[in-house]
């Protein structure tokens, strides 16, 4: 009987083995107390809500956004959660991420930079024909391209920092569920996040020999400002086929973000559907967990079914949408 029980062990034990020599990243813990954290999109929603945590982690906090009385709401909401009264902890910068310099600027003057959150993002729900180009450019524009000019202003003093403080940074990008599969009405704004994991995959081979990871984010919709004008706006059919993923509420979305970059993985799942997505769209990324890369090895097949099964219950959904509207055409 014990001789059977090992047999059966050796497999598992013997991958686990082997992916812990594989696996890339090696896993790092990324310290947050006395460190600086920079958050764009900090004035509400997610941004606030990590914001908030850092702080109450000991963490230097910087947030950014256009609003620079709402990011003045937001450090003192802040400094009264976190039990700070000093005035000078929590650093607001008013800017847009699409223009560079503005952004170059705020990262001048708020100092090097620990961790980085690159937390901002519009999104606009609409088929791509009837959608207006300047409102695709300014999905493109302002979430790949403001987190473009956020990482290329920061690294040169966040690769010194690392070295200076020999701790590992961060650079993290809030990304999305719809960066992980495409959604009726979501091509403009699914383009613009998908375009974030080819950024932070590259990113993360460039920057690895500083001592800086990257953690890609995927939370699914989140209770916040952004959510509540899109909702108003969302198709019909997108609001069918997105409805059916259950929500979250910032603070927890920033619970899971945050244990997320402090842990150095580069997928950060915010909920059960976000933990099946990552290991079913895996493919080539980083992964520096040995468990989740056993995880990942032996769902494949059975997570690539399932990913079928819900192409197939989308489509259906679609096919029959249409052929109601014709009926009463």
């Amino acid at each position: 009987m014990a001789a059977a029980l090992l047999l059966l062990l050796i497999p598992p034990v013997g991958l686990l083995a082997i992916l812990a020599f594989l696996t890339r990243p090696h896993a790092a813990r990324i310290p947050l107390k006395g460190r600086h954290v920079f958050i764009t999109g900090g004035s509400s929603g997610i941004g606030l809500a990590m914001a908030r945590a850092a702080a109450r982690e000991g963490a230097r906090v910087s947030i950014l956004s256009r609003n620079l009385a709402r990011l003045e709401e937001a450090r003192a909401a802040i400094q009264r959660d976190s039990g700070r009264d000093d005035g000078v902890s929590v650093g607001v910068h008013a800017a847009d991420v699409r223009d560079a310099g503005a952004v170059a600027r705020a990262l001048e003057e708020a100092g090097p930079v620990d961790v980085l959150v690159c937390n901002h993002g519009v999104f606009v729900s609409q088929e791509l024909e009837r959608q207006d180009m300047d409102e695709i450019r300014w999905m493109v524009d302002t979430n790949l391209m403001g987190t473009i000019h956020l990482v290329k202003a920061s690294l040169p003093a966040m690769k010194a920092r690392a070295r200076e403080t020999r701790l590992p940074g961060s650079i993290a990008i809030m990304s999305s569920q719809a960066a992980q599969v495409g959604i009726y009405g979501y091509a403009a704004y699914s383009a613009s996040k998908f375009a974030l994991r080819g950024l932070g995959e590259a990113l993360q081979h460039e920057i690895i020999a500083h001592n800086i990871h990257v953690s890609l984010i995927f939370p699914p919709d989140t209770e916040t400002p952004g959510l509540e004008k899109e909702l108003k706006s969302r198709t019909e059919l997108t609001n069918i086929i997105a409805g059916s993923s259950g929500g979250m509420k910032s603070d927890d979305v920033a619970k899971k973000a945050l244990d997320g970059i402090k842990s150095a993985k580069f997928i950060v799942p915010c909920n059960f559907e976000g933990e099946l997505l990552a290991a079913a769209t895996a493919g080539l990324s980083p992964q520096s967990s040995p468990f989740m890369a056993s995880i990942e090895v032996i769902g494949a097949g059975l997570l690539r079914f399932a990913a079928i099964c819900f192409q197939w219950n989308w489509f259906s959904t679609i096919e029959k949408y249409h052929a109601k509207n014709k009926k009463s055409e």
